[in-house]
């Protein structure tokens, strides 16, 4: 089961936006950084 984010949006704007800097993710250990960035690439798939 997954929640829904609310970084998940930003996400997908920065991913449309053709003038997109580069982007880090940080956190502490096990908040699910990987998961994230996972479920949101799987989702434009």
């Amino acid at each position: 089961m997954a929640f829904k984010r609310s970084i998940e949006n930003y996400l997908n704007r920065w991913k449309l936006n053709a003038a997109r800097k580069p982007l880090i993710i940080r956190g502490a250990r096990q908040v699910g950084k990987t998961t994230l960035i996972r479920e949101v690439e799987a989702a434009a798939f």
